[in-house]
Order: C-alpha cells, then sequence, then structure tokens
C-alpha cells in the first residue's frame, strides 16, 4: 500500500516533466513537417489557418463535454484576452516563425527561438509570475540556467566546429540546401522575424497565464484561443494571399499532413498542456523545456533532411540541458505540492514529503 502511494506521488511529481518534454517533441515534429511543406510552396499564411482550423473542430467537442462544470461566464475581459491571445501566437508568431524558417533551416529557427526562456522569464519576472530573490542560491540558479539555455541554443546557431560523419548523412548524400547553404542577408532577415515572433509567444504565454485565472478550463480556452486564431489568421491570409486562391488548395501530401499534425499536436494539445501545466509550475517553467525542441529538431533534421551535425551543434546540446537542469533545480522551491487527499493523510509523514 505505501509502496503504491509513494510510486503514485512519484509519478504526479514527474507529470509536469512528462508533459512539457512530449509538447517539445510535438513541436519538433512540426518543425520537420511544416518546413517541407513550405519547400514545397505552402503559403505560411494558410497552413496557420487550416491549424488552427483542425485544432478548433478537434478539441471543440471534448470542451464541450468535459468542461461544462468548469466554464465560467464570458466575460468582456475575458473575451478581449482571448482576441489578443489567437492574434499573438497562432498569427504574429507562427506566420513570423514560418517566414523565418523559410528563409533559414529547421535547425536555424528552432535554435533562435530559444531565447523564448529569457523573455519569458523577464516577463514573468516584471508581471511578478515568477519569483526572483537574487540572494537566493535557487533564484541565481533559475537566472544562471536561463542564461545558459539561451548561450547554448546561440552555440548551436553560431559554432560550426568540425563535420561529424554520421552513417546517414555522408558526404555527396546530402541535400546542401537543407543543411544551412543560406546567404547572410536571408539569415539576419529570417533570424529578425524568429526574434520578434519569440516576443510575441512569451507574451502569449505570460498573458495565458493570467487568463487562467480568470478562466479556469484549460480545453475551453484553448478552443477560443484556436477559433479566434483561425478568424484573425484567416483575414491576414486574404490580405496576404489576395488574388492568389490556389495557395488554399489542398492534396493528399505534405501539406495536408503537416496542417493536421500542427493543428492537433502543436496548437490543440500544445496549448491544453501547456494551460494545465502552468497553473502549477508557471509559464517560465513551460518555456524553460523550449531548447529541447532545437536538439530534437537538429537530431530529426540530420536523419530526415539530410542537415549535417557539427560539432558545435552537439556542444550548444550539453550547454543547453545543463541550463534546463539549473533552471527545473531553481523552479523546485517555488513549486508547492497540491493538499493532501484523505487516504495520504492515513500514510505515514515521509510518505507524502515532496522531495
Amino acid at each position: 500500500m505505501a509502496a503504491a502511494a509513494q510510486a503514485q506521488g512519484l509519478f504526479t511529481r514527474m507529470k509536469p516533466f512528462i508533459a512539457v518534454i512530449f509538447m517539445q517533441v510535438g513541436l519538433a515534429g512540426m518543425d520537420i513537417l511544416s518546413k517541407a511543406a513550405l519547400n514545397q510552396g505552402m503559403s505560411n499564411f494558410v497552413l496557420v489557418v487550416y491549424r488552427h482550423a483542425v485544432a478548433t473542430i478537434v478539441m471543440a467537442p471534448f470542451a464541450a463535454i468535459l468542461d461544462k462544470k468548469v466554464r465560467p461566464k464570458m466575460t468582456r475581459s475575458i473575451f478581449i484576452k482571448l482576441l489578443v491571445l489567437g492574434l499573438l501566437e497562432p498569427v504574429i508568431d507562427q506566420n513570423l516563425y514560418f517566414l523565418g524558417m523559410k528563409y533559414t533551416t529547421a535547425t536555424f529557427a528552432a535554435a533562435i527561438i530559444n531565447i523564448l526562456p529569457a523573455i519569458t522569464f523577464i516577463m514573468a519576472w516584471v508581471v511578478r509570475l515568477e519569483i526572483v530573490n537574487i540572494k537566493s542560491l535557487y533564484s541565481q540558479a533559475k537566472i544562471v540556467g536561463t542564461i545558459l539555455t539561451v548561450g547554448g541554443a546561440m552555440v548551436m546557431t553560431i559554432v560550426k566546429g568540425p563535420l561529424l560523419e554520421l552513417f546517414w548523412t555522408k558526404a555527396g548524400t546530402y541535400n546542401h540546401q537543407a543543411t544551412g547553404a543560406i546567404s547572410l542577408h536571408d539569415s539576419i532577415k529570417g533570424a529578425l522575424m524568429i526574434t520578434v515572433g519569440s516576443f510575441s509567444w512569451a507574451s502569449f504565454v505570460i498573458l495565458q497565464a493570467i487568463t487562467l485565472k480568470e478562466y479556469p478550463a484549460e480545453l475551453s480556452l484553448t478552443v477560443w484561443i484556436c477559433l479566434f486564431g483561425t478568424i484573425e489568421g484567416t483575414v491576414a491570409a486574404l490580405i496576404m494571399e489576395r488574388g492568389n486562391a490556389t495557395v488554399w488548395a489542398l492534396a493528399w501530401d505534405t501539406k495536408l499532413v503537416a496542417a493536421v499534425y500542427s493543428g492537433i499536436v502543436c496548437s490543440g494539445l500544445a496549448y491544453y498542456i501547456q494551460g494545465l501545466v502552468m497553473k502549477d509550475r508557471g509559464p517560465v517553467f513551460v518555456t524553460a523545456f523550449s531548447p529541447l525542441c532545437m536538439v530534437i529538431v537538429a537530431v530529426m533534421s540530420s536523419i530526415i533532411l539530410a542537415e549535417q551535425m557539427f560539432l558545435g551543434r552537439v556542444i550548444g546540446a550539453v550547454i543547453i540541458v545543463a541550463g534546463l537542469y539549473l533552471v527545473v533545480w531553481g523552479k523546485s522551491k517555488d513549486y508547492k505540492p497540491p493538499p493532501a487527499t484523505t487516504e495520504e493523510i492515513t500514510l505515514p509523514a515521509k510518505e507524502t514529503v515532496d522531495v
């Protein structure tokens, strides 16, 4: 009995970590599929619309049933926040991210966006969603860890180092365009777009955490964000792609797969998981894991898109993992476990202590 309760307690503590890692794996898959779809000529504006339309259709039935008893009444304040949320990440961030990816590579885009933890940390600190005491060792760990994760991402981007000859990326078999053979002008343009998108994403995460306090129904909030993202994204797409009706056509190809996959996994599930984790661990915890996407994309791009693997990327990945460990350790001091249930209260104290 005690062993079962201990195992259950361990699983409860591990759930947020499992959730955010799953989310990063899903986002990494989106990077690969979206890059392939964009390379085939798909409009990033259209991809964003289809992505959130799919997410709305898939998630709405679950929200209607499961949130029926917890969904609060809609107010003007919540409605305005939902409109802004639908604009910040689904429209501004994703379009800028996909545009930046068009000018660069999937790995480059995933690397640049890893400034997200630092931006989110500063924003959360300013609006007091993040506890920071400079004299505290835990707070120092969060600050140093955030700097390391961003620094590791920059190392993966800037430091090339010697080529690592992997059996699936032998010289002569890889795609030179996919490896990052891009001009300096395109690199700068792509980096600027992704950086602005990162600010928009960080703002989205902060506002989502604030909105959840007024509207604590994660599934319904996800559906509203995706619905408004679809509407606002459609307006943006009609403006940007006016006179070009062919961009809306879909066939049974990578474009359709990218739209469906990114809609279900990276909008529907990701927004929902993000909301659940943020309620207990805060926005910084969620975004701290985003550098993992860089590591996953680097490996997947090497295998699927035949992008070359360099020593600099490996070193950067190690730095990212070290920084992530520091952030998680620092955040552990902030976490307050939920109140013990009746069953847990009857167990010996040592079984319910959160370590």
